[in-house]
């Protein structure tokens, strides 16, 4: 939906997107643009590390990979909570178009999936996925005073609330998830999707004496474990 329009300094070009810290949002926050312009961006370092490098060491190949792909596909992620089945699609797509690279295996061989998820340790951008681990870190941080206090305030414990004290959640350490009209935006939303994503992950993970590190180990394992 691009347009012209005109002010003081002449006639300039409207975009139907901008960028704001290397991501692009559209009007309708689906991400579909970013998506597509990290695929584009993707698969060309993909297309050049496999005309330069015949046959690297995995080490090697593992390393550029990770350079030039994965850290693409992995940025800012979280923000794809709740984003369509095919705009994730696509990037799911690039991962399984660089496993191969990484690897030396072909397009079609049988077992990408154990490629993906036992040899290389990555996982869907599908949940569970990089994106259950940064919104569990996050919600993990703000109930131990390590956020800023406008996230804090997104994830009130159940046992903070008078109304709900009496009830069995409010010992298992469970977040209020705020009630929400539209699945299309508010479930996509810190507020809901990082006590959602809170609240699903086991008792063992949500008790408040372990700490960042074991929580974030243990939370990668968790979600591995779901494959």
């Amino acid at each position: 939906m691009s347009s012209s329009f005109t002010t003081w300094s002449g006639l300039h070009s409207s975009s139907d997107y901008v960028r704001l810290l290397g991501v692009a949002l559209s009007f309708d926050l689906s991400f579909d643009r970013h998506v597509c312009i990290v695929s584009v961006s993707s698969f060309y370092w993909l297309r050049q590390l496999q005309r330069s490098w015949r046959s690297p060491d995995t080490e090697s190949a593992a390393t550029l990979v990770h350079s030039f792909v994965a850290s693409r596909v992995d940025y800012c992620n979280a923000l794809l909570v709740g984003a369509s089945k095919v705009t994730i699609n696509k990037l799911q797509r690039v991962l399984n178009a660089a496993a191969p690279v990484v690897s030396d295996t072909h397009k079609f061989d049988r077992g990408l999936s154990l490629l993906l998820h036992t040899d290389l340790h990555w996982l869907d951008v599908m949940f569970p996925s990089e994106s259950c681990i940064k919104l569990g870190v996050m919600a993990f941080n703000c109930l131990h005073g390590q956020a800023p206090p406008y996230l804090v305030e997104l994830c009130q414990p159940v046992a903070d609330v008078a109304s709900r004290q009496h009830l069995r959640s409010a010992t298992l350490q469970l977040l209020v998830v705020p009630r929400y009209r539209l699945s299309t935006y508010d479930r996509r939303a810190f507020s809901v999707a990082g006590p959602s994503v809170w609240n699903s992950l086991p008792e063992s993970l949500r008790e408040p004496v372990i700490d960042g590190n074991n929580f974030s180990r243990s939370l990668k394992t968790f979600l591995f474990t779901a494959y």
